[in-house]
């Protein structure tokens, strides 16, 4: 319903505000510019200036922005009139405009002029005194694709009635079943920053917290988009309710942020970000308060974005990136120290000690219309890690970014974290020698079977794979 109403307030030229702290989305302000952004982002670069906090006054007739402005962040008229100056000097227009509350700055998308250079323009604006941050305006990809499986069965199903849960790869590969007897992420929320997710998927029914579109406000369409809603899937799919497959935190709750739109199968397929929509999605995930921020996306070094990341790892949020296709972390966001990457178990491995490794082939998960395939990627990887983060966060709330990492780090069986691990280090985190080398203790079954069995004897699910 709310994104509803702001794709009707979006298309009439209004800005829909929350009653939060931020706004849901600082849209383009016509279809000519949404496709400048999309298509031309080599004639944008983003700007920033300096934005005290000051009250807003409401003036009768404006936009919803008036409803709680006293209580939001919002553009002060001292950043907006440094901005209107800026433009003016250095031949720059507007495209989109929005603040960030944990930065205490407004952001703006400008096109350059006809003709100019967009470097020799930012070093004009680097040398601005007003100017907090200047950088081109730069594209990002999700890192996942859709792949056939040679998964070979399990034999899960003697605890879970989800038809699919023999089919998960990663499922096993990571030992949630026995991560479960002690955790299944309840209490827990992860911010997924991506494309949108299917909120009618039966797998992902109770499992949505929160969703806020920065790219088109188009329900429709949040709702079609695939890579998000295989992300949501790894992570958080529902258990034991006779549907499709399990997530390895199944009871988590996700704070969907769509920054990524899905690219059309003629240009490549898979989705794509960039810095003005990815700026606003982790500007509202820090103020939004989620424990846990997965970005199974990647690009090149981006100084808006690690400011904004730097923002969340100082706050104590656990910032987890997927690995570039090249399997170097660097750039955004596997290159910001204190994000922990994560590449999938199948890639060649790194020198790095400090990049994970979790389940990225052929992983069954969900797809937008209530189906199910196979994908792969370090997307998915990623995912199987932020899943992971949930368990230990549910098992022992008051730990902080580092003791996560640790159990993620000491947790490593084999070429993958292990969800069951993990959680042992928490509880015995000075396991013997010989535990470590035979198996014996808290995660022996290594993914067999160890609670009694499941009444099923339900027909196949509606959600079957097509």
């Amino acid at each position: 319903m709310i994104r509803a109403l702001a794709a009707m307030f979006a298309a009439a030229g209004v800005l829909l505000l929350s009653g939060c702290a931020a706004p849901s989305a600082a849209l383009p302000r016509d279809a000519a510019d949404a496709a400048l952004l999309r298509e031309h982002p080599q004639r944008l670069v983003v700007v920033a200036v300096a934005n005290p906090r000051e009250r807003v006054v409401p003036q009768a007739g404006s936009t919803l922005a008036t409803y709680n402005a006293s209580q939001r962040y919002g553009a002060g008229s001292e950043a907006r009139a440094t901005l209107e100056a800026i433009e003016r000097e250095h031949g720059l227009r507007e495209i989109a405009a929005w603040p960030i509350s944990a930065l205490r700055v407004h952001c703006v998308v400008l096109e350059i002029a006809p003709g100019a250079e967009r470097e020799q323009v930012l070093a004009r604006l680097a040398r601005d005194p007003r100017v907090e941050l200047a950088q081109p305006l730069q594209d990002f990809d999700t890192l996942a694709a859709t792949s056939v499986a040679t998964t070979t069965p399990t034999a899960h199903a003697v605890l879970y009635n989800d038809p699919y849960v023999d089919l998960q790869r990663g499922f096993v590969e990571v030992d949630a079943v026995d991560a479960h007897q002690r955790a299944r992420g309840d209490g827990v929320r992860i911010a997924l920053i991506d494309t949108g997710v299917d909120t009618t998927h039966p797998d992902l029914q109770g499992r949505i917290a929160a969703t806020r579109d920065f790219v088109d406000g188009r329900p429709a369409q949040f709702d079609a988009d695939r890579h998000g809603t295989e992300v949501a899937g790894v992570i958080a799919a529902v258990a034991n309710n006779r549907q499709g497959i399990v997530g390895v935190a199944p009871q988590s709750t996700l704070s969907v942020y769509k920054a990524c739109w899905q690219r059309p199968a003629a240009d490549g397929g898979g989705a794509r970000c960039n810095s003005f929509t990815l700026a606003q999605a982790l500007g509202a995930s820090i103020d939004d308060g989620a424990r846990i921020i997965n970005l199974s996306l990647g690009g090149p070094d981006d100084p808006l974005l690690a400011r904004l990341v730097g923002t969340a790892l100082g706050r104590g949020r656990i910032v987890i990136g997927a690995m570039p296709p090249d399997g170097r972390p660097h750039g955004f966001p596997t290159g910001i120290a204190g994000v922990i990457a994560v590449d999938s178990a199948d890639s060649v491995p790194h020198a790095a000690d400090t990049v994970l490794r979790a389940p990225g082939r052929d992983i069954l998960t969900l797809e937008p219309g209530g189906r199910y395939d196979y994908a792969s990627g370090s997307s998915l990887a990623a995912a199987h890690a932020s899943a992971v983060a949930a368990l230990l966060l549910e098992a022992v709330p008051a730990q902080d970014a580092a003791a996560v990492r640790t159990a993620l780090e000491r947790s490593r069986s084999g070429a993958s974290i292990n969800a069951c691990e993990a959680l042992a280090t928490l509880f015995a985190p000075t396991r013997t020698h010989r535990q470590e080398q035979d198996g014996s203790g808290p995660c022996a079954s290594r993914g067999r079977p160890t609670g009694p069995p499941i009444e099923s004897g339900d027909e196949r699910p509606r959600g079957a794979m097509q």
